[in-house]
């Protein structure tokens, strides 16, 4: 693409941007650095219509960046609590630490700064780079990559280093010139209403004169992406222990819930769960039993432990993993001074009282599960 066609297209977008773009809270302020990073990494992975809720909470509890910086990571994971891929949110409140003690509590404008904060990857120095400070630095993310490689017609799978490569230095090769945090912003924009993963509005769309999957037709087979693994299938049990009102909850300290609080859980095919030698049963639920068990012991939690689950089975699914847990319950139940469980308040819809916690989207399921059951179940 000549230089004069890059500036066609720029214009293009450009202009459809100003008219098109949605009234986003984050871009009212572009300027400010904070307010942009906490958009860009709630957005990963993550709808616009799922985010905009969080992110006024968010901000009006850390309204700066200091004050995010300043905050507990069990205030940080109770903000975020519920909007899922937490370890976004550790990486946020490290990255904003780090720009407090290196940088005075500036975000960095140098692109090398910006990249070595935690969680900071090229997307997100890019989009602050270019939103914030106005510099001509490139942002490829999956919106901006499904419209290069349609626009240019790029038949190599997505995953590809090549592929990458040629992605990022075409992204390069785009954002020169007058207001590149617009024409980042208006890419993804572009990604999101109109160059769509199904059913693209070819024929409205700003860049179709430039667009060569439009005139091949092969819009809706590109990008190239082969195809995910299933999620895997795991069998955990959970304890819903109480003490009157209040319920257990412990401390994730796992890859997956790392961070939050939960309820007693553990795998059922974790060590040690199988039946206790002197049961003389193997049958599935023995073995659920006695994870239960384990579940308690392992938390520092004693109680009487009923023989039979509470609830039916809850299924949870996160994007790797495909969840079945199985509720059991015990009551009077005691913590062990050196553990990590606390006792938590819960209301009549099995909904944590206690702020300053963030509690799993899979916590609450169970919790309301085991609300729910028939009193006889329990």
């Amino acid at each position: 693409m000549s230089a004069e066609e890059i500036g066609r297209l720029r214009a293009a977008l450009l202009g459809w941007y100003d008219g098109a773009k949605r009234d986003l809270p984050w871009r009212e302020r572009a300027g400010d650095p904070y307010a942009v990073w906490v958009s860009e990494v709630m957005l990963q992975q993550t709808r616009v219509d799922t985010v905009l809720p969080y992110y006024a909470r968010f901000l009006e509890r850390f309204p700066t960046l200091r004050a995010l910086a300043e905050a507990r990571e069990d205030e940080v994971m109770g903000a975020w609590s519920g909007l899922g891929y937490y370890r976004r949110a550790r990486l946020l409140h490290s990255g904003v630490r780090e720009v407090v003690a290196r940088y005075g509590g500036e975000v960095p404008v140098d692109p090398e700064a910006r990249r070595s904060l935690p969680g900071v990857g090229r997307y997100t120095a890019g989009a602050l780079g270019s939103v914030c400070f106005g510099l001509e630095e490139p942002i490829v993310d999956g919106n901006v990559a499904r419209i290069l490689t349609r626009i240019f017609g790029i038949a190599s799978p997505l995953p590809e280093r090549e592929t990458q490569k040629r992605l990022w230095a075409l992204a390069e090769a785009l954002v020169v010139g007058e207001r590149p945090g617009d024409f980042n912003q208006a890419m993804m924009e572009l990604g999101a209403l109109v160059c769509t993963v199904k059913r693209p509005k070819c024929d409205a769309c700003p860049a179709r004169d430039a667009c060569v999957a439009r005139a091949e037709g092969t819009s809706e087979q590109l990008p190239l992406i082969p195809r995910k693994t299933p999620p895997q299938r795991a069998e955990l049990v959970a304890v819903v222990a109480t003490r009157g009102e209040r319920v257990v909850m412990v401390r994730g300290d796992d890859a997956l819930f790392g961070g939050l609080y939960g309820l007693p859980m553990t795998a059922v095919d974790a060590p040690g769960t199988g039946p206790a030698p002197s049961s003389g049963a193997d049958t599935p639920d023995a073995v659920r039993h006695n994870a239960a068990r384990l579940a308690l012991a392992s938390a520092g939690v004693s109680g009487r432990l009923g023989r039979e689950p509470v609830a039916p089975p809850v299924s949870h699914v996160l994007s790797h993993r495909r969840l079945t847990v199985h509720v059991y319950g015990a009551t009077h139940a005691r913590l062990a001074e050196a553990g990590s469980g606390r006792l938590l308040e819960v209301d009549a819809h099995g909904v944590v009282r206690t702020p300053d916690v963030g509690i799993a989207r899979l916590t609450h399921k169970v919790l309301e599960a085991a609300r729910s059951a028939p009193r006889s179940a329990r």
